[in-house]
């Protein structure tokens, strides 16, 4: 019987360090997600399973190009995966299937070059002749790969960091796609 309880707390001691490690990691460095919907195709698609950095949102600020998991802000019991696209203080054009930036370094706007998209992919406003929106502190404009099926600021408008969970570092399933997933970089 002492040999069974000792075997008993050995393992009970194991489950408990097992999960005094696990946890930290999971509620404030990384977590896993699953995509549901086909909003970020091509570069996403439905039933596959991501890993999301929890920690550098902390440290450091977001950057146009990331793909950023966050709460949806109209209900933030529901979550959204989406690319950055605007920056606070931005003011983004969304006009004949382009988005064109406006900012400090860039008065007179500049074309957001989306190498990650196919040329032939159209981006279309919400109101179909055009939409100019601009962002406060804090906001950041937030669109969906699947241009023309996508549910994103276009529609629900910029997004406060505060509602951020973390950006997409890694896609772990289907194998075939196993790997880091860098950002465009701007």
């Amino acid at each position: 019987m002492k040999k069974f309880l000792s075997a008993v707390w050995e393992t009970l001691k194991m489950f408990i360090i097992s999960l005094a490690i696990i946890l930290p990691v999971r509620y404030f460095i990384a977590e896993p997600f699953y995509v549901k919907g086909a909003s970020m195709e091509p570069n996403m698609h439905d039933h596959e399973y991501l890993v999301i950095d929890r920690l550098t949102y902390r440290y450091s600020n977001p950057k146009r190009g990331e793909i950023v998991v966050f709460r949806y802000p109209k209900n933030p019991q529901e979550y959204y995966i989406k690319r950055l696209i605007g920056l606070p203080g931005e003011r983004i054009v969304v006009k004949n299937d382009h988005i064109k930036i406006y900012n400090e370094a860039n008065p007179n706007g500049w074309q957001l070059p989306e190498t990650y998209l196919p040329a032939d992919l159209a981006t279309i406003a919400s109101n179909p002749l055009f939409a100019d929106f601009q962002l406060k502190d804090n906001e950041y404009f937030m669109f969906g790969d699947n241009r023309m099926f996508s549910q994103d600021s276009r529609v629900f408008g910029p997004v406060n960091s505060s509602f951020f969970i973390g950006r997409v570092v890694f896609r772990g399933w289907p194998f075939d796609k196993f790997g880091l997933i860098e950002g465009a970089r701007y």
